[in-house]
């Protein structure tokens, strides 16, 4: 049985840091493009990041451009994002998901999903 379980989420003061994990079970991460989504309260679910499967290359929306990283720990099975300077816009129930080819934008192209784990930011 695959699953995806996210963790790390919490609250934290506009400007600091949280690293969310994203750990896999029934599969290896590796052989999957990962993606990191996210939605806020009233909003369209928002594309963040993605780790490729094949070169490990990392793609991030311009939104968090410079201030998220994406990783991968294969020993672990695990990928990273730790997000730094995190702002008020930031705060959202994050999610992530694999993806069998390629890294993509499009939620419906990502098979497996997490439960989400929540960042709140105080101002």
């Amino acid at each position: 049985q695959v699953q995806l379980v996210e963790s790390g989420g919490g609250l934290v003061q506009a400007g600091g840091s949280l690293r969310l994990s994203c750990a896999a079970s029934g599969l290896t991460l590796d052989y999957y493009a990962i993606g990191w989504f996210r939605q806020a309260p009233g909003k369209e679910r928002e594309w963040v990041s993605c780790i490729s499967s094949s070169d490990g290359s990392t793609y991030y929306s311009d939104s968090v451009k410079g201030r998220f990283t994406l990783s991968r720990d294969n020993a672990k099975n695990t990928v990273y994002l730790q997000m730094t300077s995190l702002k008020p816009e930031d705060p959202a129930v994050y999610y992530c998901a694999t993806e069998d080819y390629s890294c993509s934008g499009y939620g419906d192209e990502y098979d497996y999903w997490g439960q989400g784990t929540q960042v709140t930011v105080s101002s």
